[in-house]
């Protein structure tokens, strides 16, 4: 009798293990995070407009599952300030907004006023879609600071997103599950840094 409870345990467990499985740990050395996907995501390049119309490349890392849905889109920031510099070269005169000699805070064309309004913008964005806000709040993942965003969508699917800059990147990480799933919340917790050998980053305080 022991032993028939003992087999019927295992059977019980081998979907469980399955379902597990299907997660797998994922690194992106060119963006510079690891962390959990069902499965090996699909990788799309794309463009991005930022707030003060710089257009620059992003990358998004999506993978779904059943009726889940997860990714992670990565803007890059870097060319940022030298298109605000090309930008200043044919300022219209009277046009403080891409002047190429506005203060060092706000950089040439704004560039630096934009980079630093990039979490903000992409909250904003976020905030446009046709859903209700259910939070949000300032919030870290791996000591990188950010803010965290639930939604409840018009198809009654839930929506657990963070948004945080990290060396220069903006990353938009969502998890979306319908409303009789558990919330995805462990989806961005999983997130951690990496250099571009791969090895992890451990911040010792707030980024």
């Amino acid at each position: 009798m022991r032993l028939r409870a003992v087999v019927v345990g295992l059977l019980l467990l081998i979907p469980c293990a399955a379902s597990a499985q299907e997660w797998d740990e994922f690194t992106s050395l060119q963006d510079g995070f690891r962390m959990n996907f069902p499965g090996k995501p699909t990788v799309t390049e794309m463009k991005w407009t930022s707030q003060l119309n710089y257009v620059l490349p992003a990358r998004v890392y999506s993978a779904t599952k059943d009726r889940e849905r997860y990714s992670v889109t990565v803007v890059d920031y870097s060319s940022i300030e030298q298109q605000g510099i090309e930008r200043g070269k044919t300022c219209p005169p009277g046009n403080a907004n891409c002047r190429a000699n506005a203060p060092e805070a706000l950089g040439a064309g704004y560039a630096r006023h934009d980079e630093r309004g990039a979490i903000v913008y992409a909250t904003f964005k976020l905030l446009q879609r046709d859903a209700k806000l259910n939070y949000l709040a300032y919030d870290w993942q791996d000591l990188v600071e950010g803010h965290i965003v639930q939604l409840t969508n018009a198809d009654q699917s839930r929506t657990f997103a963070w948004i945080g800059m990290h060396q220069q990147k903006l990353y938009i990480v969502e998890g979306t599950v319908p409303a009789d799933r558990p919330e995805p919340g462990l989806f961005q917790q999983s997130m951690q840094w990496v250099d571009k050998d791969g090895n992890g980053i451990r911040y010792r305080s707030i980024y």
